[in-house]
């Protein structure tokens, strides 16, 4: 159904109009009418000017043939010495809803004496002209006549105004009305062509006439094949019937040139069959083996049924798929791989190899861990296979002495639908290392001290002593054992088997060895580098061992250590406030000392010292004939008496000195004391000290 979507469009904006001034009221004047595409009532149905003019109307009719004409009617007088010119619009417009219209401006220019329009020989021209017409070729001739003469008679043509194609076709002969072709024409791209002619003469008045040309098609369009399905690979497996290509065909031509037949070289494996109205289905008709042809080139031909006929033709390449009914298969039927204890992390131990026998995603192997079977023990979870290339690796590090080899179950799966599988087994073992050393298992090498071996001091050499027993977890040389004795309080006196470690005296006991002996075994592996460990153990030589009285319990020899520490520690302690102390009452006591002194009357100087001795000594308080002269200062520590001489006789033993005290009272300074020359024997310098003196 059609909508009014274009609105009415005049073949030009603006028309010019020369009339003469002696036009006579109800003169009419054609007018080219406006285009409109739409049709039935969206088609143009009336006509009017704006802004309206007592001079001018527009009439919109019919003729007796049927075609629509528009006219401009003079509704009076002209006079040129009043209005020489007059423009106003001549609007159409259509039946839509809501309507739609088109504008064109009317000129008139009043003139003098012509009064008589061209008249066209046709109303319409029709001609058929065949699309290969070349360029330059006349179409057909216009023709009008005006019964005025002179320049009013002269007439000339001129093409109205065309939409698409036509525009740019066909040119007209101003002077003859010839209509020429300017390029060729196409009957698929428009099969008719409408042109407006306008036939003008001298003096203004103009006709106009409509051409139509009708293009014949040619057969000058090969058929055209539009694929619009295909199915390529197609599975061997594919049943007879299936439907492989759909297309379509079709001929620009028309009549006999645009009949098309189609066909296909090779029907032994495919063939053609009609779908509905120009389309056609490519199916299979027989079973399809890979294994024979792995690919069908099909050549499809249209052909038209023109003369010379044009034909096209289309290639099909179908690849033949091949389907999954091939397992993959190893290369061999199991596989050993080895690794060394204490392994690196995935660690590349090996590799594992499956081939397919099919083609593309059938062929395709992946490896995978095959799961174990609940009735089954499962498998050592340290081992990985890459599934792209099968690499095989061991995630973490083994241990010799747990784990010594494990298999597991390797599958290769296809990527087909559904996919075929293969397994093979894959053995792993474990290389040991020398990652363990000796265990002593005797003497028991815990907290707790050394055993102790009891030793007869008659024993002889060659007395077996004790045995040292070890153990290695590793395997191989790297568990052969060897024992050597490290360190012995007596290196001499005891020897230790270097294959059993069986500890023996080296020669017969004596006297003069110790009673008890420490020694201390050195066990080594046979592994590079090798491992050791060592054992302590004790000696006891003893004459009796019915008196044997050994502690079954005794504090180890860290805490006796820490014990003597604590009783040190505390000693020290005492010591230092000990010392503390008697320093701090010997300066306290110098000080008292020191301000006895100051408050004190020294009786006895330097030279009056010598006066009291002798008055002492002839009172017979001296006890020998010696003179003593005692020098005091009242900051020395010390009383030092300087040796002389003997001037005086022995004297009794009674005081030596005496002095006047603070209250007035005689007091004695110094005890006289029996005193032997030995005692009081002076130093190098003649000097007897205080302490002595005392």
């Amino acid at each position: 159904d059609d909508i009014n979507d274009h609105s009415p469009v005049f073949p030009k904006e603006r028309v010019t109009f020369k009339i003469p001034e002696t036009s006579d009221p109800g003169s009419r004047f054609p007018l080219e009418m406006a285009r409109d595409l739409d049709i039935g009532s969206n088609k143009i149905q009336a006509y009017s000017i704006s802004p309206r003019n007592e001079y001018f109307n527009v009439f919109y009719g019919t003729r007796i043939t049927g075609k629509k004409y528009l006219e401009l009617v003079l509704e009076k007088p002209l006079d040129r010495e009043e209005q020489a010119e007059m423009t106003f619009s001549v609007i159409a417009v259509d039946g839509g809803s809501p309507p739609r219209s088109g504008t064109t401006e009317i000129d008139v220019l009043v003139l003098d004496a012509n009064d008589n329009a061209p008249i066209c020989t046709q109303e319409e021209y029709i001609k058929q002209v065949l699309e290969n017409t070349p360029e330059g070729s006349v179409v057909l001739t216009v023709l009008a006549t005006d019964q005025d003469a002179g320049v009013n008679g002269d007439i000339s043509y001129e093409l109205g105004e065309t939409v698409g194609e036509s525009e740019l076709a066909f040119v007209i002969d101003p002077r003859t009305g010839e209509i020429k072709l300017t390029k060729p024409l196409d009957f698929e791209a428009a099969q008719t062509h409408e042109l407006s002619v306008r036939a003008t003469d001298g003096g203004g008045l103009s006709a106009i006439c409509k051409v139509v040309v009708e293009v014949v098609d040619v057969n000058d369009n090969a058929p055209e094949l539009a694929v619009s399905s295909f199915s390529s690979p197609l599975p061997e497996d594919t049943v007879p019937g299936t439907v492989v290509a759909l297309f379509s065909v079709r001929d620009r031509d028309s009549g006999a040139n645009g009949k098309i037949s189609c066909a296909l070289d090779d029907q032994l494996f495919f063939s053609l069959r009609p779908a509905y109205k120009n389309y056609y289905e490519l199916v299979t008709v027989s079973a399809l083996d890979r294994e024979h042809t792995a690919r069908y080139v099909l050549s499809v031909t249209a052909a038209d049924a023109g003369s010379p006929p044009l034909t096209a033709t289309h290639t099909f390449t179908v690849d033949i798929s091949d389907v999954n009914d091939n397992a993959p298969v190893f290369n061999q039927t199991s596989y050993t791989m080895y690794v060394r204890e204490n392994n690196a992390p995935t660690v590349f131990v090996g590799a594992v190899s499956a081939a397919d026998a099919d083609v593309g995603l059938n062929a395709k192997v992946t490896y995978s861990l095959a799961p174990v079977a609940a009735a089954e023990r499962p498998s050592c979870s340290c081992i990985s296979v890459n599934s792209e290339n099968g690499h095989v690796f061991v995630l973490r590090p083994l241990d010799y002495e747990r784990l010594r080899q494990t298999e597991v179950t390797v599958s290769a799966s296809d990527a087909g639908s559904p996919p075929l599988r293969a397994n093979v087994t894959v053995r792993l073992v474990v290389l040991d290392e020398n990652d363990n050393a000796p265990l002593v298992l005797y003497p028991a090498q815990d907290s707790s001290p050394a055993p102790t071996e009891l030793v007869p001091v008659s024993a002889e050499a060659g007395y077996l002593v004790t045995k040292v027993v070890a153990v290695d977890a590793d395997s191989g040389q790297n568990s052969w054992l060897s024992y050597h004795l490290l360190r012995a309080t007596e290196p001499g006196l005891f020897t230790v088997a270097v294959q059993s470690g069986e500890v023996r005296l080296k020669r017969p006991l004596t006297d003069r060895d110790s009673v008890k002996h420490k020694l201390l075994v050195l066990v080594r592996d046979n592994g590079k580098p090798p491992l050791s460990a060592t054992a302590a153990l004790s000696a006891l030589l003893l004459k009796d061992f019915s008196d044997v009285r050994l502690p079954h319990s005794s504090p180890p020899a860290d805490e006796q250590d820490d014990s003597l520490t604590t009783y040190l520690i505390i000693s020290l302690v005492c010591v230092s406030l000990l010392f503390l102390i008697s320093a701090a009452v010997f300066v306290a006591r110098k000080v008292c000392k020191s301000k006895e002194l100051k408050a004190a009357h020294v009786l006895y100087g330097a030279d009056n010292l010598q006066s009291g001795l002798a008055d002492a000594a002839a009172a017979g308080t001296l006890p020998r004939a010696y003179c003593y002269e005692i020098s005091l200062t009242t900051g020395s520590g010390n009383s030092e008496f300087q040796f002389l001489k003997p001037i005086l006789p022995s004297l009794p033993p009674q005081h030596c000195a005496t002095g006047q005290g603070p209250d007035g009272e005689q007091e004695e300074h110094f005890p006289c004391v029996p005193v032997s020359t030995e005692d009081m024997a002076p130093d190098n310098a003649g000097t007897v000290s205080a302490r002595q003196f005392n």
